[in-house]
């Protein structure tokens, strides 16, 4: 047993000195595998009468268990000094030029968004904001949609309980708001004509495909003042279409329509030249449908505390993404939301970019797509 003691100390010596972990694990080997030194000790218990073979075995258990704990405890810290090594060479210096890589891009979307106000806010819009989360009246009551509408159906409309505790019941929920429109009713109610506000933010349905997700991003323009008429919508869209589209002119007409919230209605198409490998902007016998507008329903006046006998108003609709695919050439609504930085890459614009009326942000003047 003296040298068992002696044998302990020298593997113990060893598995301390040991450098790596293929170092240590042949250690093991030699030591607790099927041929090494503890394991022969053990198979040779069988030859020692029976009280020498209970004393030693119960002492070689224990040589045997405090090997195996200076093995694990070893190996942890051979796996911690491997991992910090590997992570020294890894490092990265963060405060070094983005070279040879290209600096980040900013999303199509977000440029959209930025131009799009920029164009307006020269024509003397203000900007407004209201909440992802709106009750009824104001997403739908208020804009002359009754209860029957097809819009306020589930298969449309994202709804919320808002009761404590958690039923549902669709006639009092919550929606998250499926267009900016409620806006204009909370600018209605909150500020006295003259108004020339547009409403820019996100909104949501329940559609999916390569033209719709649940989430897009919508504007909506407002105007109520006094003798305002269709001719003011009409020249308003005109200068925005042309501007956005960088263009001198470009062919525009409007088709008869319905939207419950604007009467008479209207959908505004562009002059185009479709083909199978391009849509061109601004020339062609083709037409393409790019938004929604109308003169506002009395009721809606009505609805936002205005009196429809003394002031009228016209509004309109656009979908941001839906601009960004006609002006960058994009084909699938959906990879806007997929994170692929190789689109990012190939679609996004550089930080330093700017969006202006009097300098738009497309590829190739904003005609050919």
């Amino acid at each position: 047993m003296e040298d068992m003691e002696s044998l302990k100390e020298q593997i113990l010596n060893n598995i301390k000195a040991a450098n790596d972990i293929k170092a240590l694990e042949d250690i093991r080997i030699s030591v607790m595998g099927k041929k090494g030194l503890i394991t022969e000790q053990m198979k040779s218990l069988g030859t020692l009468p029976l009280e020498q073979k209970i004393e030693t075995g119960k002492k070689l258990n224990v040589i045997k268990s405090e090997i195996e704990q200076a093995l694990s405890t070893q190996k942890q810290v051979l796996e911690e000094k491997e991992l910090n090594e590997k992570l020294k060479k890894e490092t990265i210096d963060i405060t070094l030029p983005v070279r040879p890589e290209v600096q980040g891009r900013i999303h199509p979307v977000s440029k959209i968004y930025e131009e799009v106000v920029a164009i307006f806010g020269q024509m003397g819009f203000e900007v407004a904001e209201g909440p992802d989360i709106e009750d009824q009246f104001h997403n739908f009551n208020a804009l002359n949609m009754p209860a029957n509408h097809p819009a306020r159906q589930m298969q449309d409309t994202f709804y919320l309980p808002n009761t404590n505790d958690g039923s549902f019941d669709m006639d009092n929920s919550y929606v998250i708001r499926t267009h900016t429109s409620g806006i204009q009713i909370r600018t209605m109610e909150s500020k006295k004509p003259p108004i020339r506000i547009i409403a820019p933010g996100r909104t949501y349905r329940s559609d999916y495909d390569a033209t719709h997700t649940p989430m897009f991003h919508q504007v909506e323009g407002l105007v109520i003042d006094k003798n305002i008429t269709m001719a003011h919508l009409k020249g308003c869209l005109y200068d925005f279409v042309k501007a956005f589209f960088e263009l001198d002119e470009i062919p525009v007409r409007y088709r008869p329509s319905y939207f419950p919230f604007t009467e008479p209605s209207a959908e505004m198409d562009i002059g185009c030249l479709k083909t199978k490998t391009e849509l061109k902007i601004g020339a062609g016998n083709d037409w393409l449908e790019i938004l929604g507008c109308g003169m506002v329903h009395p009721n809606v006046l009505k609805a936002g505390g205005i009196d429809p006998e003394q002031y009228q108003g016209f509004a309109f609709g656009v979908g941001i993404d839906r601009l960004a695919m006609l002006k960058y050439g994009i084909p699938d609504l959906r990879t806007f939301f997929e994170s692929d930085v190789r689109w990012l890459k190939n679609y996004g614009f550089a930080p330093l970019d700017f969006s202006s009326l009097t300098g738009g942000l497309s590829n190739n003047g904003g005609q050919t797509r």
